[in-house]
């Protein structure tokens, strides 16, 4: 048995597409059609279904599927894990975080270790859904602390975060300051739309003990934290956005923060991986470069 024959029927079975696959793979589609049917024709067994708009597995190939999978990674993983035989770390690490992690964590830690490593080689996907990075081929992702699930391996990066409420001096002539987290109702308020919660982000506000998650209502929806800064800053509306975002703008004078005593802090950012893998020296590299240090 051919195990790039075995490797090549699993891309298919998960990508239910020889087209994705093939590229996956690097190969033509007809060609990996062809090794396809060549495996068929040795097990005797029809192992994918195929039409002209799908490809699904049969009872034979979900069973192949699930037993042969697993192996195959494990002899990925084992294979990667020669690396750390090398110098120097190399190779691609592929992350998916949120756009605020990306931009204000990830991105200081890149400038400090590229320039010595020329070998090594990142790629950041920006997504706002809870990615499961095995299954889509990441090696590591960025949460929130108590995001993290129980099976991997997290490593704080970040300290406490805080949310702040602001809006520019111009909309706040033409409205009032909202002294309670009620008073938003009234507002024309900057809404997030993000996978994981399927409709508008609620404000996560608290005082005293006393939490109080706002529906809040207005014109614009983006799943974008600049978008988001940049229309609070044009007078559009009241934003809801890490801390760290806003405070040149307020000291500055182009923001005012509003809330501010309803705003507490939580669990800052976690970068997490399977437990299972061998942490080759490329991830190694950059977990400690990310790793959170107090002072």
């Amino acid at each position: 048995m051919n195990f790039n024959d075995l490797s090549a029927f699993a891309a298919v079975a998960r990508e239910k597409s020889f087209t994705r696959a093939a590229a996956k793979l690097g190969v033509s589609p007809s060609s990996l059609s062809q090794t396809i049917r060549n495996l068929e024709e040795r097990l005797k067994l029809r192992l994918l279904t195929r039409t002209t708009r799908s490809v699904s597995t049969t009872e034979a190939g979900e069973r192949l599927l699930r037993t042969v999978a697993p192996r195959l990674e494990e002899i990925e993983d084992e294979v990667a894990a020669l690396s750390e035989l090398r110098d120097r770390p190399s190779g691609t690490i592929r992350i998916t975080a949120g756009e605020h992690p990306a931009t204000t964590v990830l991105q200081p830690a890149l400038r400090r270790i590229l320039p010595d490593n020329s070998d090594l080689r990142v790629e950041i996907i920006i997504d706002y859904g809870l990615t499961d990075i095995v299954a889509e081929g990441f090696d590591a992702g960025v949460r929130m602390g108590e995001q993290v699930a129980k099976d991997m391996i997290a490593a704080r990066i970040g300290p406490d975060l805080r949310m702040a409420v602001v809006a520019s001096p111009a909309y706040f002539e033409r409205n009032p300051q909202p002294e309670v987290p009620q008073d938003l109702a009234t507002h024309n308020c900057i809404n997030s739309r993000l996978p994981t919660y399927g409709g508008l982000f609620p404000w996560g506000l608290e005082q005293d003990g006393r939490e109080v998650r706002v529906r809040a209502e207005g014109q614009l929806v983006f799943n974008s934290l600049t978008m988001r800064l940049l229309s609070a800053l044009d007078g559009l509306g009241i934003a809801y956005v890490p801390e760290d975002q806003v405070l040149d703008h307020v000291a500055a004078g182009r923001l005012v923060r509003v809330l501010e005593d309803w705003c507490p802090t939580f669990p800052g950012y976690h970068l997490y991986y399977p437990s299972r893998r061998h942490s080759s020296p490329a991830l190694t590299l950059l977990v400690d470069a990310l790793r959170y240090r107090i002072g």
